[in-house]
């Protein structure tokens, strides 16, 4: 029997700054939150971004976003509005 493939909405952005390319990839507040899930959840995201730094973006009830990743890289996002970040829709195959 085949195994049926199961795609995955992401929503993602992709950004190069200062020679660094890396994914922001959405994900919910309470995997921000808990940094084990958070880490396993970069961890997973990787295969998706192969070679690229993961960093998550949630939001809270007051649309405030919230990032968990390289401090670098977090850093940098937090002076952006989220609108200024070029978000994606991606279709992945979840395995």
């Amino acid at each position: 029997m085949l195994k049926e493939e199961t795609l995955m909405n992401l929503q993602a952005a992709v950004i190069k700054e200062q020679g660094v390319t890396f994914a922001v990839v959405v994900v919910k507040k309470h995997i921000v939150d808990n940094k084990f899930q958070g880490e396993q959840a970069i961890q997973s995201f990787s295969s998706y971004f192969p070679g690229m730094p993961i960093v998550l973006m949630a939001q809270d009830t007051r649309g405030v976003a919230h990032y968990l990743g390289r401090k670098d890289l977090v850093n940098f996002l937090s002076r952006l509005h989220i609108s200024q970040i070029p978000w994606r829709n991606y279709s992945v195959n979840a395995a």
